[in-house]
């Protein structure tokens, strides 16, 4: 019997979060005793799409066992997913929910599954860190990702279900990277209603691009107004050890949200229906914690 290998295909290698990924990629591969081979897609569905296609049409013996992914458009690649299976390739798709796979479950031979995080309680969790910080009330500025990202959208979903009716959103898109958070920042600056924008909190839906927004505001000519935005509590999500965590502890961020990262768990699971021949579950879920914990988040004054 050949030796495993997956692949894994991310959607950037310059988000913290997609980095980490990478990691828990490599450490469960090695843990695991199979080859790996990590793709990045640049933020491109189109790439990604090529990039899996090439692989599942390669001859036999180069194709991977399984491959592992998390989607960078608006969709979870159903074409490519049914070649995948058709080829007897495994399939695990990763924060995304694919409507397609409870039929390739049944009539496909090789696994199939999800793994994701719990968007919409993520948001949940901002929101609650939004009211314990603005007690009562106020304007966030909220940076979301791209419009066609799922996962951008149960956050948000989250974050309107949880906030209390006194706080309002003023709504920017990036593209989960710090470039694209201080684009969008820097722009909105420009508008003449940013300068009436009377806004209490920055929270954006992952911490690279809260780290962006700050930025867009270190760069205001007027110190006076530079320092008055920088004073306020910045939010972010993914709360890495190495990122989003210590920027919490230096000050950077005043709170994140943990989002273990699940490329390891997807590929533990596929390695062991490989082996085994026993059916994975149609979908897992991770668990994300607010840090610090909400009753340690002092209100604003």
């Amino acid at each position: 019997m050949r030796k495993l290998k997956i692949l894994v295909s991310l959607t950037t290698n310059d988000n913290d979060y997609q980095i980490e990924q990478a990691r828990a990629a490599e450490s469960a591969s090695k843990k695991c005793g199979v080859d790996l081979q990590i793709l990045y897609a640049d933020n491109d569905a189109i790439n990604q799409s090529t990039q899996i296609l090439k692989a599942i049409q390669a001859a036999p013996e180069e194709r991977p066992s399984a491959i592992v992914f998390e989607p960078v458009g608006g969709t979870a690649l159903p074409q490519v997913a049914r070649a995948a299976v058709s080829a007897g390739i495994g399939w695990a798709v990763l924060n995304r929910d694919a409507n397609y796979i409870p039929e390739l479950r049944q009539t496909g031979k090789a696994p199939v599954f999800g793994v994701s995080s719990d968007h919409v309680e993520i948001g949940r969790i901002q929101g609650r860190q939004c009211a314990a910080l603005l007690p009562t009330g106020g304007s966030v500025l909220y940076i979301q990702g791209p419009s066609e990202n799922s996962a951008a959208k149960e956050r948000t979903l989250g974050m309107q279900e949880a906030k209390p009716a006194n706080i309002h959103l003023t709504m920017l898109k990036g593209q989960w990277t710090e470039e694209s958070a201080q684009r969008a920042v820097r722009s909105w600056l420009k508008l003449t209603t940013s300068q009436k924008a009377n806004i209490d909190l920055i929270a954006a839906q992952d911490d690279s691009m809260a780290v962006g927004a700050r930025k867009a505001f270190q760069e205001l000519p007027s110190e006076v107004e530079r320092e008055r935005w920088l004073e306020l509590p910045f939010l972010g999500c993914d709360g890495l050890p190495n990122t989003g965590q210590a920027w919490v502890r230096s000050g950077l961020l005043t709170a994140t949200i943990y989002i273990p990262p699940n490329t390891g768990q997807a590929i533990e699971m596929l390695v062991d229906a490989l082996q085994s021949g026993k059916t994975p579950p149609e979908r897992a879920l991770t668990s994300a914690v607010s840090v610090p914990v909400l009753e340690a988040l002092r209100p604003r004054k």
